[in-house]
């Protein structure tokens, strides 16, 4: 395995993210800001479709979400409410994908993305 995910004595272990992933590996991937051409506008679908994006653009890079070192999601208009929306969305993915990667993670939330339809944005970066 070429990541290790870890939440170090003294930072607080979050249920949805680890603190730190420790990577060894040769060769980084780093995957341009996902989101979802087609879904309606739910947060929680979009989350799931922009992160079944990319870990298909992982799998075509020859890496799984296994390899992820960190991500970041945008989030238009955000407020801590959207909270359960948005990690229903994760969760579904994840579910759907027999994964459980929880790699460091940066929640970023934005006015507007490229299009107005777009509730989501998330780019990620992995090592194999």
């Amino acid at each position: 395995m070429t990541v290790t995910l870890i939440n170090p004595d003294g930072l607080p272990a979050i249920d949805v993210y680890h603190q730190v992933a420790v990577a060894t590996g040769t060769k980084t991937i780093y995957v341009a800001g996902q989101v979802a051409w087609d879904a309606e506008p739910d947060l929680a679908r979009q989350t799931e479709q922009a992160y079944v994006n990319v870990h298909t653009a992982l799998k075509g890079a020859g890496a799984s979400l296994k390899d992820l070192v960190k991500v970041t999601v945008y989030v238009v208009d955000w407020t801590p409410d959207k909270m359960p929306e948005l990690l229903k969305g994760i969760e579904n993915a994840m579910a759907g994908l027999g994964e459980t990667a929880k790699p460091p993670a940066t929640l970023i939330g934005v006015a507007t993305l490229d299009v107005p339809e777009h509730l989501v944005e998330i780019e990620a970066t992995a090592v194999i």
